[in-house]
């Protein structure tokens, strides 16, 4: 009775954010419904399990949400963002608009930029672009997609996304972990990715499909969609109704104002990881007022946050005075960090109750039990939990508050490096999170214009297939050769 409950909870849970449900609402009914069936206390699993589980995830995350939003808000609200995707456009010209408009995306997004901010800035382009070119429209959301939601959410060494923090406690890494493989799997999806829309722009031109009719892009219209919002929020960092609030700049930085952000980002990033906190003397931070925790307990998310506020700063500097309103954008780019984080503390907390059950016992002796071994069986639930959430963020972070102490015993025994750990789990909740009710999608969707049935294979293609080819490309070698 105890697993059925939990399978009911799990299918509520779906099919009502499927429908536009708020997850903030479903999480805890699901949860009770999971608890009831087990024949548990429900308010004990309510206040001490669910709000405790969503709490420390708030306590750890939070910060990374909040200059996570900022920094996206400031970006575009300065030009940048627009800046960066122009000079970026313009250099590889319309006979390479599929090139130019994943590079631009990847730029952005790599740098720490939101990606839907990175949407919302990048679909107007796009949509010139493929019309100069007369590539199918219907190929835009796929080239988007590959340049935001892939290789720079879940593999590239040191990129600032949430999945890229959400193991470091876990597994005590740092953002860098596994930094050759992660090279490898990034040149895996774009390699494929940009494979299969050349593909796909090629055997439209041989038919004699062009771009078609024009749609149009509303932005402000997908932003306030009520449906959108609700499944946006469980999927990235940003609440899409933030967007248009604000005053873009009608001057737009110079390339290199633009682009000095980002490096900030990624260079802050790196010194922090590798020279500047191992080298700090931490050691009050085992007092009980601390936590009693370790540096490699906090010190990834601390280079993260780090590098974030280095960037606002030097964007404040160099471009702030760019921004027609300032206070109006920067109020915009927190206020679109809290949804999300509450929403994805929700899907934690939920699974927390899920994990606390007697019943989930058969579900973690299953998991542990399929063949390949500990990276297989990590790949395979987190690929379960974020397909199921339509949460890359949310299933991830479920999978490792329910077996994330069993992975690292594990990797000990087993003589596993937790950086492979980190970057299998990482890599694997960008697969088959990009489902058709995952929140980017409907997001990116709904800006191109366009409908699933229009472009959705396209994006299983460069989202899903090619990230999954890069997840058993990683599993092999690193069961080979170990990390590096």
């Amino acid at each position: 009775m105890g697993l059925l409950g939990i399978l009911i909870g799990l299918a509520l849970l779906i099919w009502l954010a499927y429908r536009g449900w708020s997850i903030l609402l479903l999480s805890p009914v699901a949860a009770l419904i999971a608890a009831a069936a087990g024949g548990e206390p429900l308010l004990a699993h309510w206040t001490q399990t669910f709000m405790g589980s969503a709490a420390r995830f708030l306590a750890q995350f939070f910060p990374l949400f909040l200059l996570g939003a900022l920094f996206g808000k400031l970006m575009e609200d300065s030009g940048s963002v627009a800046s960066i995707s122009a000079y970026v456009t313009q250099r590889l010209g319309e006979r390479r608009a599929i090139l130019a408009v994943v590079l631009a995306g990847a730029l952005v997004t790599y740098g720490g930029v939101s990606l839907f901010v990175a949407f919302f800035v990048l679909a107007p382009m796009a949509q010139a672009m493929f019309r100069a070119a007369d590539i199918p429209r219907r190929l835009m959301p796929a080239a988007m997609a590959l340049g935001t939601s892939t290789f720079t959410m879940s593999a590239m060494p040191g990129t600032p996304s949430i999945q890229n923090a959400i193991p470091m406690p876990f597994f005590g890494t740092t953002p860098l972990a596994a930094p050759g493989l992660g090279v490898i799997a990034s040149i895996v999806m774009l390699g494929f990715g940009l494979w299969w829309l050349n593909r796909a722009e090629t055997a439209a031109r041989r038919n004699g499909e062009g771009f078609g009719s024009d749609g149009g892009v509303r932005p402000d219209e997908a932003a306030e969609d009520n449906l959108v919002r609700e499944r946006a929020t469980t999927a990235r960092e940003f609440d899409p109704s933030e967007v248009h609030r604000g005053r873009p700049s009608d001057k737009p930085p110079p390339i290199a104002a633009a682009a000095l952000p980002l490096i900030v980002v990624v260079g802050v990033n790196f010194l922090m990881s590798v020279f500047i906190l191992p080298r700090l003397d931490v050691s009050f931070l085992a007092e009980p007022r601390w936590g009693g925790t370790t540096l490699s307990a906090v010190g990834g998310v601390w280079a993260v946050i780090v590098a974030l506020a280095a960037a606002i700063a030097t964007l404040l500097i160099v471009s702030g005075w760019r921004v027609p309103a300032l206070r109006e954008s920067m109020d915009a780019g927190v206020n679109a960090s809290v949804l999300p984080a509450l929403t994805v503390a929700s899907l934690v907390g939920f699974g927390a109750v899920v994990a606390a059950l007697p019943a989930f016992g058969i579900v973690r002796d299953w998991v542990l039990s399929l063949e390949g071994g500990p990276l297989v069986s990590l790949a395979i639930a987190t690929n379960v939990l974020s397909a199921l959430t339509g949460s890359a963020s949310g299933g991830l972070t479920i999978a490792l508050d329910a077996l994330g102490e069993t992975y690292m015993r594990l990797a000990h025994e087993t003589g596993i490096n937790p950086e492979l750990m980190h970057r299998v789990a990482v890599i694997s909740s960008g697969t088959l999170d990009s489902l058709p009710h995952n929140g980017a999608v409907v997001t990116l969707l709904a800006v191109c214009g366009l409908r699933h049935r229009d472009s959705y294979f396209d994006i299983v293609m460069v989202a899903v297939v090619g990230a999954i080819v890069a997840l058993v490309a990683v599993i092999a070698l690193g069961t080979a050769f170990g990390s590096f």
